[in-house]
């Protein structure tokens, strides 16, 4: 078959089934929600949409790899894709949003927790890119765990850390 109705078909040849790419990406968004959202409900600078794209460019980042390092299978050693490098991107790329959330001002230093949730949300969206939605189930409740207990623990019983509402918006 020629013509546009070919070209239309070749659109949707991925080695991934489409629907499978859809749902790595919708967990990816999803995982980022979960991530982001105590974050949005603090006011932190990094919050809801922030880890939910960070999420979702991950895990786009690794289906574009796999999808490329499954297309060059056939041709030979020399084209061969290295689906591990896309570790190393999305890890460098989040270090750099990252950088930019931590701020030094006066010897306090802020912004690290937000930096190291964008970086969950990155590694969670390479776990869901390569459809690992246990692992990306595990991490992103452990991560929302230790954002929210932590937090208790620290307002609680060791009395710091009081909420961004009260007016001090500190972020370790």
């Amino acid at each position: 078959m020629t013509g546009p109705m070919s070209e239309a078909a070749t659109l949707f040849d991925t080695a991934i089934p489409v629907w499978d790419i859809l749902l790595r990406l919708l967990a990816a968004c999803v995982a980022g929600f979960v991530l982001g959202l105590e974050r949005e409900l603090f006011d932190r600078s990094a919050g809801l949409r922030t880890h939910m794209l960070v999420a979702l460019a991950a895990a786009l980042f690794t289906v574009v790899t796999l999808e490329l390092a499954l297309a060059s299978n056939g041709l030979g050693e020399a084209a061969r894709a290295d689906p591990l490098r896309i570790i190393e991107a999305v890890t460098a790329g989040v270090a750099f949003l990252g950088a930019g959330a931590i701020i030094q001002s006066r010897g306090n230093v802020r912004g690290l927790t937000t930096a190291a949730g964008m970086w969950l949300a990155g590694a969670v969206g390479v776990a869901c890119g390569a459809g690992l939605y246990v692992v990306t189930a595990i991490a992103t409740v452990l991560g929302v765990a230790v954002i929210v207990l932590v937090r208790a623990f620290e307002a609680g019983i060791m009395g710091t850390k009081p909420s961004a509402r009260s007016g001090r918006n500190e972020d370790e």
